[in-house]
């Protein structure tokens, strides 16, 4: 009851609260909004698995509202998580989040522009950071299918800051040997390569997911390292959907329903 009226008195109108399935973490959310998908756990699972450094300090740039930091704190040690979001409205919601879930002692959220790390909310945490965490906007500006609404349009289009800004805000916060970790499309791997080196940041671990085993990968899993070397790991593929339309093995898996 007690965790009931909380969640109701951080509520503002037309938002809902949802259970994650990570322990008893919960989410404000605005369904006219962006609303975190698949995505958001793949890649925290892929860094509670994949991470080869201490998660002291993790940064996630491109927060939302705040879905991978809660997840990180389910499913790994880290210390403390810095959620950086441009939209004030997602940043609100992230700092209710927060509170709702009692997690202020490990996550705190920065108002900020990637493209501000250097003089602004950043200027604090250079090369601070064991872990970089992102699922940045998928679509270059003018490509893909927007949204009338334009909190979902900022949120998967390159409207104020591209993969390769991403990149350099990535290199500016991490450690020498620090880890980046980035959810993305097929589509922009060779950018990712490309933009991530010209950063010294070198791709080491992709995985690829596809929707069922017999159709081509929709999304990637990308691990990158801050002045790693040039040899590269394919990960084994994971399929979401199994024959049936049931989620496979390793999907049950890193929703820890198995």
């Amino acid at each position: 009851m007690e965790m009931l009226e909380k969640g109701s008195a951080l509520l503002k109108d037309g938002e809902r609260i949802d259970d994650i399935g990570f322990g008893n973490f919960r989410l404000i959310q605005d369904p006219k909004e962006f609303c975190y998908g698949i995505d958001s756990v793949l890649l925290a699972d892929f860094v509670s698995k994949r991470a080869g450094v201490s998660l002291d300090t993790v940064v996630d740039m491109g927060t939302g509202t705040g879905v991978i930091p809660l997840i990180l704190c389910h499913k790994t040690d880290v210390k403390r998580v810095i959620g950086v979001e441009l939209q004030e409205s997602a940043y609100d919601k992230a700092v209710r989040n927060s509170l709702l879930n009692c997690t202020k002692d490990r996550v705190n959220f920065v108002l900020g522009d990637v493209n501000d790390v250097e003089f602004g909310w950043g200027s604090e945490l250079k090369e601070k950071a064991d872990a970089v965490v992102s699922n940045p906007p998928y679509f270059k500006a003018g490509g893909g299918i927007k949204s009338e609404v334009s909190a979902k349009a900022a949120a998967r289009h390159e409207t104020t800051a591209t993969l390769e800004d991403f990149m350099k805000c990535a290199a500016y916060l991490l450690k020498a040997r620090g880890e980046l970790f980035m959810v993305h499309r097929p589509s922009r791997l060779v950018d990712i390569c490309c933009f991530g080196r010209l950063a010294g940041l070198e791709t080491k671990e992709i995985r690829m997911i596809s929707p069922t085993s017999d159709e081509i990968p929709n999304i990637i899993l990308v691990k990158l390292i801050k002045g790693g070397g040039s040899e590269l790991k394919i990960l084994p593929p994971i399929a979401v959907y199994d024959t049936k339309g049931n989620y496979t093995s390793d999907i049950l898996n890193i929703y820890e329903k198995i």
